[in-house]
């Protein structure tokens, strides 16, 4: 009898670090992506009952917040797990953390990674806040912060950038940037939803930039893809 040949096509099991890699992506995928979708349409629902085209119900409205409300906090949901997994995949805080002894028995926790742990927790805080908040002065508060904690977090070491000057391509072409940036659009309609209702500047501004959100998950989902192809080459 002649054995069994392994496949070519056979590959080692994957380490609890690539698992870890796929939750962002999976989010985007089985949430985000869909829900941006739902909130376009619900958009438009909202346009044309203002303009009187279709007898549309009142509660497209509220819908429109609400599905805004969920769509911003699972990006900032999923960036955060996207630094983490660049944290947890990069050796540097641990090898710090190895030389100044922070690791051994009775040591106090290693200062950055407490540091990291808490902008993280700050930017998910502040855009949790944006659900209840009421105040437009608060609301324009915790969107900034929340945008600054992602950005913190973004610069540092272990996230990849491409480039950090906006004048070298490589920069527009960078998955990180692209994602802080969609991230502020989303977090700015979000604080700003009251005021969109109301001021029909803000409205053109909205339609604007909900435009600009659009081409960048575009974009956000050709620059993932290979981001990941060329981490797992």
């Amino acid at each position: 009898m002649t054995p069994l040949m392994p496949s070519p096509l056979a590959s080692p099991p994957l380490t609890a670090l690539q698992w870890l890699s796929l939750l962002h992506p999976l989010l985007m995928v089985l949430f985000v992506y869909p829900v941006i979708g739902a909130t376009i349409r619900i958009g438009i629902h909202v346009r044309e009952r203002r303009l009187g085209q279709y007898p549309l119900p009142a509660s497209v409205g509220p819908e429109h917040i609400d599905h805004g409300r969920w769509l911003t906090t699972a990006m900032v949901l999923a960036v955060l797990v996207a630094l983490g997994w660049s944290f947890l995949h990069s050796d540097s805080l641990v090898k710090d953390a190895l030389e100044t002894g922070a690791l051994a028995p009775g040591t106090p926790w290693p200062q950055r990674p407490l540091a990291l742990g808490l902008g993280a927790f700050g930017a998910l805080a502040a855009c949790l806040a944006l659900w209840y908040v009421k105040r437009p002065w608060l609301r324009a508060c915790f969107a900034l912060t929340c945008w600054l904690a992602l950005l913190g977090l973004g610069l540092q070491p272990e996230v990849p950038r491409w480039s950090d000057n906006p004048l070298d391509w490589t920069f527009w072409r960078s998955h990180f940037w692209g994602g802080w940036l969609l991230c502020g659009l989303l977090l700015f309609a979000m604080a700003a939803a009251p005021e969109i209702r109301t001021r029909p500047l803000l409205r053109r501004l909205h339609l604007a930039a909900n435009a600009l959100v659009a081409l960048l998950m575009a974009v956000q989902a050709i620059t993932g893809c290979r981001d990941l192809l060329q981490l797992n080459a």
